[in-house]
């Protein structure tokens, strides 16, 4: 049985030509705060022939050490050994209730996320992975044939293509065509962040879902390191400041965003220490949803939910983010936005929102959420 992806075979030409378009990007870029002068060249070079392995990591920033669900251990062990030595991620970005999709995989470098993507969405869904580096994408390609023959399916349900995140449209991934957008540890890479979610929003359906596992820091990165090809590849250099990251979405319309899961990254590298220790950095999940009808702070109506437990993977509570804790049939007290992320995308059919916005109470009391009380003596929480 043979399968075909649609990568562009002939990578290198194909970024060539696309060169001028991505120098017109930065040249706009230039005056804006989350634009950062890397290489990209020598990003390339950094991941497709420095790297041959997970082995060649200098620092732990490139590395998942999270509680893996168990849904995704069982992809993992049908995942081609090759596919998975190249990998470079830094979290587990795949949400629930992915059968039958279409997943855009942002920097899918090798494959691996991808692949498991390919296992989730089912031989029904669809999977496009995107990547700059030709020798990645050519581990990816190789393996296709025998990583759809593992998981049994007659035809691929994934193609592969070479290409900039920046410009989505030149290797036609159209507006409004995505259901959900992964990235593991990549979307720091690029120079130009503003560009990157941009088209995200674009080819997102409405109600569709980002979710992308990063590195974020705590105070932004001195511009004098950004050409370190070190610093960029150990994906410390481009790492978002929280505040930063928070602005590119608000000036892109999205009034609200949700962690996941955090943790401090350790660099455990005397040399790296040494350049840029100075730096706090954080290795996190992150949810967002293309929602129009979000507001820049947690508003009060009165909404309650109740989860019904019918999420296949959470038979007993779902997890939005860190912080809201859904306990099957427990009905809980929630802010505007988080009604909205529940009730306007695939997660609807497992929730019950009880009220609407027709009556405002004010902010959301997010401190003391998890402590409120409803009638019926169960509580909630909001951000």
């Amino acid at each position: 049985m043979f399968y075909t992806s649609q990568v562009y075979h002939d990578c290198s030409t194909f970024l060539y030509l696309q060169r001028n378009f991505l120098e017109k990007i930065m040249t706009k870029a230039l005056d804006r705060k989350n634009f950062k002068a890397f290489d990209q060249e020598k990003l390339q070079e950094y991941y497709g022939k420095v790297l041959q392995g997970t082995k060649d990591l200098k620092t732990s920033a490139c590395c998942c050490d999270e509680d893996i669900p168990g849904r995704i251990k069982a992809a993992l062990a049908e995942i081609n050994d090759e596919v998975l030595a190249r990998f470079y991620g830094c979290g587990s970005p795949f949400p629930p209730l992915l059968e039958g999709l279409t997943v855009l995989d942002l920097g899918c470098g090798a494959g691996r996320d991808a692949y498991l993507a390919s296992r989730l969405v089912g031989p029904d869904g669809h999977v496009i992975g995107v990547d700059m580096t030709p020798e990645q994408l050519e581990v990816a390609e190789r393996n296709l044939n025998s990583q759809m023959a593992r998981f049994g399916y007659e035809k691929s349900n994934v193609d592969f293509r070479c290409g900039y995140i920046e410009d989505l449209g030149a290797i036609n991934i159209a507006d409004n065509s995505v259901d959900v957008v992964i990235s593991n540890c990549v979307l720091n890479l690029s120079p130009d962040k503003f560009s990157v979610f941009s088209e995200i929003f674009r080819v997102l359906k409405p109600g569709g879902e980002l979710l992308f596992s990063d590195v974020f820091s705590g105070r932004r990165v001195p511009p004098e390191l950004y050409d370190d090809p070190v610093l960029n590849g150990e994906c410390l250099a481009g790492a978002m400041y929280r505040e930063d990251f928070r602005r590119l979405l608000l000036e892109l319309g999205c009034r609200d965003f949700r962690i996941i899961s955090s943790r401090r990254i350790e660099i455990d590298n005397d040399e790296i220490e040494a350049k840029i220790g100075m730096i706090d950095f954080y290795s996190e999940t992150v949810r967002v949803f293309k929602l129009s009808n979000l507001e820049d702070i947690c508003e009060d109506y009165g909404q309650t939910a109740v989860y019904h437990g019918t999420i296949s993977e959470c038979p007993h509570a779902f997890d939005l983010d860190d912080h809201h804790h859904f306990i099957t049939q427990k009905p809980m007290l929630l802010c505007g936005n988080t009604a909205a992320m529940l009730e306007n995308t695939r997660l609807a059919p497992h929730f019950t929102i009880i009220g609407d916005r027709t009556q405002h109470f004010g902010p959301f009391d997010c401190a003391s959420g998890a402590e409120k009380a409803i009638s019926n003596g169960s509580g909630g929480a909001c951000c």
